[in-house]
């Protein structure tokens, strides 16, 4: 089978395609033959060594995907061959085939779309994570999402309507904004032309915000801190501009809000039949067509290193995938 290879933790241009032998299921394990595979930018981390989770070397990224089972291993009875998955796995999806432990695996009901499905775990599942359970969002209250035209920020501002939050969408490009309104953002500023804070201010009759959704950190960070309401909830999710900021504490104080930290991956391990529990309601409501991953672009196997250079370079709205076959 091919497979995209990182042999070594460098910049993503080390990364090549390349011919593997295919992947034999041992005890409670399962193959599963890829349809499509989801890129998501710490995946383009993980390669260059600048992730908390550092794979052994060589390894396959990826992290999310949709297909078939191939075969399952001994003592598998909940998984048959042929059954549409959904997987979620450390690394191997960007691959023709995918080994996975069975607890890695979700069943899919019949006539789902695949590849909005492969499209969904990582985003949506961080920030539905973030919102309900460590922003505690409630109807009525005011939702700031920065970087609102990426995966998380999109799946934030979906997520954020559903769940009955008036949503401001942040981003750097008029694209992405356009992405966000699609997406039901009730307000939208461009961080690039217009002033964040000034805009905060008028939007919400100079009340401030009762969540932040951050998932790009840099210097628009304390600018939203300082924006927050009484009692606000600030979500740090990811630095997806490079810079971790240092924000001044005492504004946490001055407004009685909170600092949250959102580790979707670290809550799936300590919490997984809560994190299971809340990706059946994500795939509900994907069934139910209340939430639609945006796919803005598709790439084969072999070009899935310009993929991966489109998510870390913040080129990409909304979700990018790759179709194997």
């Amino acid at each position: 089978m091919k497979a995209l290879v990182c042999r070594e933790f460098q910049s993503l241009e080390h990364l090549q395609v390349a011919d593997l032998p295919s992947p034999v299921a041992a005890q409670g394990q399962v193959v599963v033959t890829v349809k499509v595979a989801s890129v998501n930018f710490p995946d383009a981390l993980i390669v260059q060594g600048k992730y908390q989770y550092k794979p052994r070397l060589p390894f396959t990224p990826g992290s999310e995907l949709s297909g078939t089972i191939k075969a399952v291993g001994p003592g598998v009875t909940r998984l048959k061959p042929g059954m549409a998955v959904m997987v979620i796995t450390p690394s191997g999806a960007f691959a023709e085939e995918v080994l996975a432990e069975e607890s890695q695996v979700v069943p899919l009901p019949d006539g789902i779309d695949m590849s909005l499905v492969a499209a969904m775990p990582m985003t949506y599942g961080t920030s539905y994570h973030a919102l309900k359970d460590r922003g505690q969002l409630q109807a009525k209250e005011t939702l700031l999402v920065l970087g609102a035209g990426g995966g998380v920020g999109l799946a934030a501002v979906e997520l954020g309507k559903l769940m009955g939050a008036t949503v401001i969408a942040a981003a750097s490009r008029a694209e992405k904004l356009e992405a966000a309104k699609s997406r039901g953002a009730d307000h939208l500023i461009n961080y690039t032309s217009e002033d964040l804070r000034a805009r905060i201010k008028e939007i919400t009759g100079d009340k401030g915000v009762d969540v932040v959704c951050d998932p790009i950190g840099g210097p628009l960070s304390e600018l939203a801190l300082r924006s927050t309401a009484w009692c606000g909830r600030y979500l740090v999710i990811g630095f997806a501009a490079g810079d971790i900021p240092k924000v001044p504490l005492n504004l946490t104080l001055l407004k009685g809000s909170s600092i949250v930290g959102v580790f979707w991956g670290e809550f799936m391990k300590r919490q997984p039949q809560d994190a299971m529990s809340e990706m059946k309601q994500l795939l509900q409501w994907l069934m139910q067509g209340k939430i639609r991953p945006l796919i803005s672009q598709q790439f084969p196997l072999q070009d899935a290193r310009a993929a991966l250079e489109a998510v870390y370079t913040r080129q990409a709205t909304g979700k990018i995938v790759i179709v194997p076959h």
